[in-house]
């Protein structure tokens, strides 16, 4: 061990002038924090993911936006989601966390684990659902993978970042239930199970404050209930005022401000504005991050397995392919049938989104290409459309006749369609969620001239399919990253059986998603209007047809599900077991999903909501029990009266199925109460007192006599109105002037003292 690694591993804090400490809570330049050379504090390097290795070859530039060295490009989240599939976006995150070590990155800036609320966010393509169970276990295996490499990962963006428009400034409005269960609750599962060495805050403010200066996300919920041991960081240029973030628990400033905001810093701790004392914490953090990065460099010596790499992001993608529909069985095609195929995407594929997670991949697989290799019939190709932003009327005519003519002559047309980069990109939303209008000539021009025509889709976010009743079937290919053309041609000729699943909804239409009337907002606020009821929360709850339900996807076998039984572990969690049964002639996997409802709850609830999840892999004819975990935090709501999480008994509804909407198998589960005991105040209603743990009964009485007093008044009542009813919603508080000299002031306060008094 050299003198510079010792002092560093032994440098605190204390060792530093406040200058020094200061510097170390920014940025070197764009993707280095600053050293203290002194004390053998070194500058690390942290750099963009989540699919890939973005790391600027050179020093980089000033916007972090240069080429980058090769890395390899995997399918972003948008594809990976689908596959539900943990042991997979482990084997992911390990290839992601070798790569990033061979290239002395100390961490790599992913995954991001937004929800989708609206189809519309241009960074859909980054993020694995709309829904918060996924979303957090598919980001912890994918964190546990890259950190097991000795490298770190920020979770990001933390928090309630789920549109581009105004990202910098717009106020993220959300009620406290929604922002706990759906869009907080992700990370909390990722912080809890994986512990990632950074978590990057977001650009917009909540509820009026800045997430990069809120000590209520910051510290009160991200260390204080969920245990957080890293560091935060900001997302490059997200931090309005440093003297107000750092003590709210923001420790490190990206990218560098040239160190105007350290003198901020270092000035507000003199005039006595910023205590020390917080400064103290965040370098702190700084340095057992630079302690954890030279305790893991070197973990994986070069150099890239670059064959190796490439294998699994072509796994990968082919376990990230959405089978939507198979209409008579088309797929998978023949190797030697007399194929055409067709769309600019199958020569020039779009396999990853716009923005700062644009990776320089080590190769690049094209459809066609691949298409070609496997096949020992005909293929023949036509572009179909051009994917510049702008062509000539006569050239669309001439691309759109020449599709034609390849069509007319095949036994099946292979169409690719999809959204071209300009249309999707970070820093910027979508207009609509329509395929370009000259794709759509073209594909009504093919079906004319020959119906059996297979789409394949390259999108990052969700695209309308008014064709879907009009093609035999549909590949959802989303973006497949750099071995995404030999996946997709693996998936249409067989070699490989599409497994994945849908983990967001695709609509009929815009003006049928949970937001359409909230987004993106106006003058600087979106409200969340929608609550709870996002993506198939939303649907299911308004019982809205849609395109495709949430979880959908098919299979070239078959699966049946019987005996769904469901039983409460020792733990308190639930252990719900189902058999699954290959009931066709091809291998396959099945994504078994398990929701569960609670009827008659005292909370307003979705119809049904996603608790469970598992990827199952059976031979042909093969039947198998599965066990899928429910833990019993993700069974609670967030009680606004108490600022905490119930779990409210009662018998829960148990659903396993294909989707959403294709439930196979049932039970109930009967699931113990958490004790809730709400403070009682003159505003708390009859019916709250009545239902009170430690006074309920002792009232109960009282109340019955008093209301017997008032047989006068239910005299005067239409028939069948209870009186009973009625009163159960009155504040006690007014009682007295209900009940006369039955009920003081003096004794509701007394009953109210009783119930808030500290249980023996």
């Amino acid at each position: 061990m050299t003198d510079t690694n010792r002092i560093a591993a032994d440098a605190t804090v204390a060792d530093l002038t406040l200058e020094e400490k200061a510097s170390l809570t920014s940025g070197l330049n764009f993707w280095h924090t600053k050293p203290v050379e002194r004390v053998g504090i070194a500058s690390i390097m942290v750099t963009d993911g989540p699919h890939g290795l973005r790391k600027q070859g050179g020093t980089g530039d000033h916007l972090g936006l240069g080429s980058s060295v090769p890395a390899t490009c995997f399918p972003p989240a948008v594809g990976l989601g689908s596959s539900w599939d943990v042991e997979l976006l482990d084997r992911v995150g390990q290839a992601l966390g070798a790569e990033t070590s061979i290239e002395d990155v100390a961490v790599l800036l992913g995954p991001g684990i937004n929800i989708k609320r609206s189809p519309l966010c241009g960074r859909n393509f980054e993020y694995f659902s709309e829904d918060p169970l996924i979303s957090g276990v598919l980001g912890a295996a994918f964190v546990k993978g890259v950190q097991s490499q000795g490298v770190g990962t920020s979770l990001k963006h933390f928090a309630a970042n789920n549109q581009e428009t105004d990202r910098m400034r717009a106020s993220s409005d959300i009620d406290p239930r929604p922002l706990r269960e759906i869009y907080l609750r992700g990370f909390e599962r990722v912080v809890r199970d994986a512990q990632p060495w950074t978590v990057m805050c977001s650009y917009n403010k909540i509820n009026g404050v800045y997430a990069s200066e809120d000590p209520w996300l910051l510290t009160r919920v991200l260390r204080d209930e969920w245990g957080f041991e890293g560091l935060v960081v900001s997302d490059w240029g997200a931090v309005n005022e440093r003297v107000k973030g750092l003590p709210a628990g923001l420790d490190l400033e990206m990218p560098s401000s040239n160190g105007r905001t350290d003198a901020e810093l270092v000035a507000a701790v003199r005039s006595g504005e910023l205590d020390e004392s917080a400064l103290d914490v965040a370098a702190g953090r700084v340095i057992d991050l630079v302690r954890k990065a030279r305790a893991g460099a070197g973990t994986v010596a070069g150099p890239l397995d670059v064959d190796a790499h490439h294998a699994l992001a072509r796994e990968a993608a082919g376990r990230s392919i959405v089978l939507l529909k198979n209409e008579g069985g088309i797929l998978p095609l023949a190797k030697d049938a007399n194929l055409a195929v067709i769309g600019a995407f199958a020569e020039k594929p779009r396999y990853q989104g716009a923005g700062s997670s644009l990776i320089n991949p080590t190769r690049l697989d094209t459809a066609i290409e691949q298409i070609r290799a496997l096949a020992t019939g005909d293929v023949a190709y036509a572009p179909g459309f051009s994917l510049a932003a702008e062509v000539e009327e006569a050239e669309e005519v001439r691309l759109r006749d020449e599709a034609v003519a390849v069509a007319s002559a095949a036994e099946v047309v292979v169409l690719f369609l999809g959204l071209p980069a300009r249309l999707e990109s970070e820093g910027y939303d979508r207009d609509d969620i329509d395929l370009p209008a000259e794709q759509l000539a073209v594909l009504d021009a093919v079906l004319a001239a020959n119906p059996n025509v297979v789409v394949v889709l390259s999108n990052g976010g969700v695209v309308a399919l008014p064709f879907a009743n009009e093609v035999p079937a549909i590949l959802e290919g989303w973006l497949l990253g750099q071995a995404g053309g030999g996946a997709t041609a693996d998936v249409l000729f067989g070699d490989v059986n599409p497994s994945a699943k849908l983990t967001e909804t695709i609509p009929l239409r815009l003006s049928d998603t949970p937001a359409y009337l909230d987004f993106p907002g106006e003058f600087g606020h979106v409200r969340y209007g929608e609550g709870l009821f996002v993506g198939y929360r939303w649907y299911d709850a308004r019982n809205l047809e849609v395109a495709y339900p949430f979880g959908h996807g098919l299979s070239y076998t078959t699966f049946s599900y019987t005996d769904a039984a469901a039983r409460v572990t020792e733990t308190g969690d639930l252990e719900v077991t189902v058999t699954v049964t290959n009931t066709g002639q091809r291998d396959g996997r099945e994504i078994v999903q398990v929701y569960t409802s609670l009827p008659g709850s005292a909370v307003q609830r979705p119809v049904r909501e996603l608790k469970g999840f598992v990827s199952v892999a059976l031979a042909a004819g093969e039947s198998r029990e599965v066990a899928v975990a429910v833990r019993r935090a993700d069974l609670a709501y967030w009680d606004i009266r108490l600022d905490g999480w119930v779990v409210e008994g009662g018998e829960y509804a148990v659903e396993v199925g294909a989707s959403s909407r294709d439930i196979r198998s049932s039970a109930t589960v009967t699931v113990e109460g958490d004790p809730v005991a709400v403070p009682l105040s003159r505003e708390s209603s009859l019916g709250e007192v009545i239902a009170h743990p430690v006074v309920g009964q002792m009232v109960q009485a009282a109340i019955q006599q008093m209301m017997a007093g008032m047989d006068d008044l239910e005299s005067v009542m239409p028939e069948g109105v209870s009186m009973d009813k009625m009163m159960m919603s009155f504040p006690i508080g007014r009682m007295s002037m209900m009940a006369g000299d039955q009920v003081s002031p003096e004794m509701i306060d007394g009953l109210i003292a009783m119930a808030n008094a500290p249980q023996q």
